[in-house]
Formats: C-alpha cells, structure tokens, sequence
C-alpha cells in the first residue's frame, strides 16, 4: 500500500532547525520564508521599497537565460518519500517549472562547497501553476541532508515542504540518553485518535512550544472514551523518564494520562508503563517511568480529550534498537555516502562499490555474508588495493579503527617495536604488500611470531593469508559500523 507522504513530518521546517544556505537571488522575497510552518499570507496593500510583499521566496524577473535556486539544510537527516511546492498567492509571478535534489553529507558545508557534492533527483521536473500545492513523489527515497531547489526561469513559491522519516547517523546517538520520541533522533508520531485544533506532528519537535496552537489539541469530547496518540521510537529502545508538557493549554489540558507501549515484532498487545496520572494546566511535567521490557511504540492515552504541546520520553536504545537503527542508515544512505563509509572499512574501491549495490541488507548476517561474498570475488589487484590501505603493524594510522586494533603493538617495548619495523621491511621487500594481520585481542609479542612465521611463505600462500586476514578485519568493523 503506498504512503501518503503528507502525513509523514516535514524535515524541512524551521521549527526542526532548517536552513537556507544558499540562493542565487531573493530580491523581492527571502528564501527563509520557505521553511515557515504556518500557511503563506497575502495582503493586498502590503509593499515595501523592493516592491509587492509576499510571503514565499520571490526572485527579480530574469532578462537573461537561466534558471534560479536555493539550497536548505534539513532540520533533521531523513529518508525523503515526497516534496509539496506551495506556490499559494503567486497568480502572475510563479515560475514555469522546478526540479527538486537532494545530497547527503556530514558536518555544516556552504553553498559553495555543496557544488562538488553528489546531487540526486527527487522527483521529475514538475511543471507549476500559480496559488497551488504541487505534490511530487520520491519513487527512490535515500537518507538526505541537503535540498536544492531550481525554479525555471525566476519567480515565486511561498513554501516548500520536505516529507520524510528522520534518520540520525547513529553514532550521534548510540550509548546516549536520548529523546526517543524526538523528530530529530527519529521518532514520529503515526496515529492518533482526533486533530482537531492542532497537528499530532506538533508533539515531538526538539523547540519548546511557543503558543497554544504549537501542539496538539483534540476536539471536545461528548461522550465515552479518551483521546490518544502514538509515537514510534526512534528504534527500539527503554523509556525512563516522560515528560508531558500542558504550557499554554490552560482552560483545555487534559485531567490525566496514562502510558502504554509495544513492540512492533511479534504483533505484542500495549502493556502499561505508565498508569492514570494527574496534570496540571500550563506546566511541564516529569514522571520516572517504571522498568520495562524494551518497546518500539508508546501510546499516550489523555483522559478525556484536550492538548498537549509536546511528549518527550528519556531513554536509551536496546542493544536491538542501536543495531537496527545502524542497519536502517546504512540501506538508505546514497550510494556514493554509502561507498564512502565502506570504503573506510575495506579499502578496495570495487568491494565499496559493489557492496554499496547489493544493499538493503535487512540484518546484520545477510550483511556480513555478503561481504565475505563480495571479498571472495575480488581479483588479487583489488585485494591488494585493500591491503594499502592499512598502515604498518606498529606505525599509527589515521583511522579510528586502525588505532583500536592496533593498540597493542604500538605500545610494544622498544626492542619488540624495532623487530616490528624490520620484519615490516622484509616481508614488503618479498611480497611487495604490507604484512596484514587482525591484530584485535593479540599482544605484540605475537603478531611478532606470527611476523616472522609468515616470511618463509611463497607470494601465492602469503596473499591467501593476508586475504583471509583482511576479511576478518571487514567482518569485525563492518558490525562497529552497523552496532556500537
């Protein structure tokens, strides 16, 4: 069944911490105006010395070929399902047709440096007409952290909506207390029982709430019953603290609530975590939740309707969740970022390539057979390519990992040490590659042995063994890449 993408957050709000990074022009109207939750606004006989205010992005009236864009950060790095172009009061000023891409990549890189990164379509180029919603679906969604937007030839759109599951890199979040209902660590809230006055979406935004319409409110209820709401996790996880918080709701926050949880797997019934429990208006309130198996959903049940601004439940993922949440960001990551990440774990361009192809992996055994499969098919040229790109046993490497593994041999006594860089010397001498060796969990005493027990082997042999060596090397960082 396809997914309305409508319903899913919009990773492109302001409130999330979206951005715009980047415009080629803004003369009529800021391109920040895109990111507003609120609907666009017109008034007839507002203008200002650029000209007719508007709310949306309007750009000056193009006297040469071309076309105009803008680049937003997302509030929150997500796998994209669908792009909604507003185009809401622009009758006679709204561009012929957009295209909409999108790019994933770390830190916080400018305009100019999002020229050289690796921009897929999302969706085709839509054709626009003026103060309408434009609904473009993404038939090959991808973890995205930047959107660029190209309208042809200039001209106005009043907001651009970006919808999606949030996706973390889990590295920011494993072994962390979190917000397991948090928009921005990949919670969201997929079904509640009424809407009315306000969006279920408003509960679980990282900004505090900023009125009485920034959160959610159900219609006044007549008869039996209670209102409710549920989040899915972030990933499976242990809640141990809710914070429910009624600021701003003061003649219309609910008596009490009540908590419930589930896990997705085995089709599990909701068990209570949290029993009837009194609020009060206008106030945020902490609660210690008792222990509990770990659970993927909660259900807030509110007793008997009103509002909510937001739902915060302090926790900490399972070891399930962390190594689900690993596995979900590495099936959805571009193929180049996914490339990139494997490559750092096996230095053969080919195996990162071909890995990057076979995904998704589902779990983290279909992952670790495909890679032995993958190894197995290289030649010896890719081989060796891997083997480059490991430092000498002994020396310190750049890498994080390499460090890890070889801990113990760069803390070697000197006279150790000195053998070390010796029988490194011999064995590229013979074999024209670096001795390889999974060093994890062995002193250097050993990899010493192991050294010179080696160097009596004929080139052939020795490039099994170091080939053998370097798969359990991928093995043990593929599954740290995957689970803390």
């Amino acid at each position: 069944m396809a997914i309305d993408f409508t319903t899913l957050p919009d990773l492109c709000d302001e409130r999330l911490g979206s951005a715009v990074v980047g415009r080629n022009d803004e003369y009529f109207a800021l391109a920040d105006n895109l990111l507003k939750p609120e609907a666009p606004v017109f008034v007839p006989d507002l203008f200002n010395k650029r000209g007719k205010w508007m709310d949306g992005w309007e750009t000056r009236r193009r006297r040469t070929p071309g076309v105009d864009w803008c680049i937003v950060r997302l509030g929150a790095p997500g796998v994209v399902r669908g792009v909604v172009v507003d185009t809401a009061h622009f009758t006679g000023n709204f561009p012929q047709e957009c295209w909409l891409e999108g790019c994933a990549t770390d830190g916080y890189p400018s305009a100019e440096e999002l020229a050289d990164a690796q921009w897929l379509p999302l969706g085709p180029r839509t054709r626009l007409s003026g103060d309408s919603k434009h609904l473009i679906s993404v038939s090959n969604p991808a973890r995205i952290t930047h959107v660029r937007l190209t309208i042809s030839p200039d001209g106005g759109v009043a907001r651009l909506h970006v919808h999606g599951e949030p996706l973390p890199d889990p590295r920011d979040v494993w072994g962390m207390p979190l917000d397991l209902a948090g928009l921005e660590h990949g919670g969201v809230v997929v079904d509640c029982s009424d809407m009315y006055f306000s969006h279920r979406h408003n509960l679980n935004p990282p900004t505090a709430p900023a009125s009485m319409a920034d959160g959610w409110e159900t219609r006044r209820r007549r008869g039996p019953g209670n209102d409710w709401v549920v989040v899915r996790l972030a990933e499976e996880g242990v809640v141990r603290t809710a914070e429910v918080d009624t600021r701003f709701f003061k003649g219309n926050a609910p008596r009490a609530f009540s908590l419930e949880g589930r896990r997705a797997e085995g089709g599990e019934d909701y068990r209570p975590l949290l029993g009837e429990t009194a609020l009060r208006p206008h106030m945020r309130h902490r609660f210690r939740v008792p222990p509990h198996a770990p659970v993927t959903h909660v259900r807030l049940n509110i007793y008997p309707d009103g509002g909510v601004a937001r739902l915060r439940l302090w926790g900490a993922l399972s070891d399930h969740g962390a190594e689900s949440l690993g596995l979900r960001w590495l099936d959805s990551l571009t193929p180049q970022h996914a490339e990139d990440e494997l490559l750092a774990v096996c230095g053969s361009r080919r195996w990162a390539a071909d890995m990057s192809a076979r995904r998704p992996f589902g779990s983290l055994a279909a992952l670790r057979a495909a890679a032995e499969q993958s190894w197995g098919e290289l030649g010896r040229e890719d081989k060796r390519e891997a083997f480059a790109a490991h430092p000498r046993i002994g020396e310190r490497g750049d890498s994080a990992w390499t460090q890890e593994e070889q801990s113990a041999s760069a803390g070697a006594e000197e006279s150790v040490a000195r053998q070390l860089r010796d029988g490194n010397r011999d064995y590229e001498n013979r074999f024209g590659h670096v001795f390889l060796i999974c060093a994890t969990g062995l002193s250097a005493a050993e990899i010493l042995a192991a050294l010179h027990g080696r160097l009596g082997n004929d080139p052939d042999t020795e490039l099994g063994i170091a080939a053998a060596e370097q798969q359990k090397i991928t093995d043990l960082r593929l599954t740290k890449l995957v689970r803390p």
